[in-house]
């Protein structure tokens, strides 16, 4: 192994490949960051689409209403990436590449609740409409990057 590549920081900025997602990773997603999540869209174009995110500790958690464009594209390929940046300190994000499972729709309606009272403060989803329901969506990560800042002074 080279110097080079033994060396975990580029440019001040460490980066770290856990293989799964470890306690600084979940820190991030559990925080009141936000998630652009990255599908293909039919004509192979690729939709970014910023989303309120969570995790239950294996898998990134995401909500949204059934017929968005990102969950469409989903449904005809499941491949996705998800960028979280750490509102606090942009030099911080996280990126998980896997694999979408739809949780179903009982799921999402309780799980919007709890994303409200996350970034919103509110016990209940002020929008929630029986006409528009709710998908959970659990990305299962094959890949995983976390940049963070070594250098204090990229410290936000």
């Amino acid at each position: 192994m080279t110097e080079a590549a033994a060396q975990p920081f580029v440019g001040g900025l460490q980066i770290r490949r856990p293989a799964g997602l470890d306690a600084p990773a979940c820190a991030l997603l559990e925080a009141k960051n936000v998630c652009t999540v990255c599908t293909r869209a039919a004509d192979g174009t690729i939709h970014a689409q910023p989303v309120w995110v969570d995790t239950d500790g294996e898998a990134v958690l995401l909500n949204s209403v059934v017929g968005r464009a990102w969950v469409r594209n989903l449904e005809r390929d499941d491949r996705v990436t998800c960028t979280t940046v750490n509102l606090g300190n942009p030099y911080e994000f996280l990126e998980v590449r896997g694999r979408a499972e739809q949780r179903g729709r009982e799921q999402g309606e309780r799980h919007i609740d709890e994303l409200a009272k996350k970034y919103l403060e509110l016990d209940a989803y002020p929008f929630s409409s029986p006409d528009e329901p709710r998908l959970l969506i659990a990305v299962v990560p094959e890949r995983i990057v976390h940049v963070m800042p070594e250098a204090r002074d990229l410290d936000a």
